[in-house]
């Protein structure tokens, strides 16, 4: 059987760029797809050089739309089959629904939920017809409860979450499995990009990237449809289930509190 290859998005940082280096130690070959080419190429290049592995890299915006048949069209060209799918792009922005520009949540739902949609629908049929492969998405503590002050980043994430469920079963028996790592707070930098690395959430509760990554890697390799990692990520995305919704958003916002709105 040939060697596998992983196609990773957002591959140039934070957890994506860990599950490379993880793959790359099982001499998996690698299709890292991000905007930032210089730094995919970075690591494409010492993959190859400490692991003897095949990397190629494609830059591209999954914001874009279409940008996932271009993803497609990238590997076809190459003449690989994709045996992993790992949907790690994605971003979030913290701040008042009504305030953050339009164009930067349907961006969001873009990234977050539609490429993620549209890459596995591509790849899925192959990995089946081999009867092997892995989808592994990456979700979010957020993906269990609401989340006042980033409202449409944890409904993606909650999107992500059933569709993974619902996809781990469609899948029983077809010799492939679907996996959601669902990491809370993380040493990447999405708490910079996202406007949230002052909240408490955050200054409460951070785990690394390496112990993040290193989980969902485990858990996709033995089939498990969910995971979430570290102790206290596992207690809230618990509480966050069973509690009525009304006070877990109340607790949320004021992990998540944003300054009062101009003229109150």
């Amino acid at each position: 059987m040939p060697a596998e290859t992983a196609l990773i998005t957002g591959a140039s940082s934070g957890i994506g760029w860990e599950l490379a280096e993880l793959f790359a130690r099982d001499k998996s070959n690698l299709v890292l797809v991000a905007r930032r080419v210089d730094r995919l190429e970075e690591l494409a290049t010492r993959l190859r050089q400490q692991h003897g592995i095949t990397v190629e890299v494609f830059a591209q915006d999954l914001s874009i739309p279409g940008a996932s048949d271009r993803v497609l069209e990238f590997t076809r060209t190459k003449g690989l089959e994709i045996d992993v799918l790992v949907n790690n792009a994605g971003f979030g922005t913290h701040g008042y629904f009504d305030e953050i520009p339009v164009e930067r949540q349907v961006a969001m739902l873009q990234v977050n939920v539609v490429a993620l949609t549209h890459l596995s629908r591509l790849y899925a049929p192959g990995m089946i017809a081999r009867r092997r492969g892995h989808i592994l998405n990456i979700g979010s503590t957020a993906s269990f409860q609401p989340g006042p002050n980033l409202s449409t980043y944890y409904a993606s994430k909650a999107y992500v979450l059933s569709f993974t469920h619902g996809l781990a079963e469609e899948l029983s028996g077809t010799g492939v499995t679907a996996t959601c790592l669902c990491p809370g707070p993380t040493e990447t930098g999405f708490g910079e990009d996202s406007g949230m690395k002052n909240t408490l959430i955050f200054r409460m509760n951070l785990m690394g990237v390496k112990a993040v990554a290193a989980t969902g890697y485990r858990a996709m390799r033995t089939g498990r449809g969910q995971v979430v990692p570290g102790l206290m990520n596992k207690v809230g995305a618990y509480f966050g289930s069973i509690t009525p919704r009304w006070i877990v958003r109340k607790v949320t916002r004021q992990l998540q509190t944003l300054p009062p709105r101009s003229g109150r």
